[in-house]
């Protein structure tokens, strides 16, 4: 193990869940809900998604300071071919870089 703090998630809850107890919703109603009117939990300061472009692996980064996701920029703006999307309570940002082939 990393030595790394588990963050807690509740996602067996949600997998062992029966299809009754989620009520359907358009698109439209996420769009605004979800996208247009995103809310992050007090205790999270960002969320980092990246995308490798060359595996199409997905990697979350939740971080409690924002200091400590800003040293993760950092390292992720001098990887070659990857997609970042950051989210903070202000704003989410999608980012691009490529490498010099």
């Amino acid at each position: 193990m990393s030595g790394k703090a588990y963050y807690p998630n509740n996602w067996e809850m949600y997998k062992e869940a029966p299809d009754e107890m989620f009520e359907p919703h358009t698109f439209e109603e996420v769009m605004e809900w979800k996208v247009a009117g995103w809310e992050l939990p007090s205790s999270v300061a960002c969320i980092i998604r990246v995308v490798d472009r060359n595996t199409g692996k997905v990697k979350e980064h939740t971080y409690q300071t924002e200091g400590h996701a800003i040293n993760k920029m950092r390292k992720l703006i001098e990887t070659p071919d990857v997609e970042v999307t950051v989210c903070n309570h202000e704003s989410i940002h999608h980012l691009s870089t490529h490498s010099n082939d």
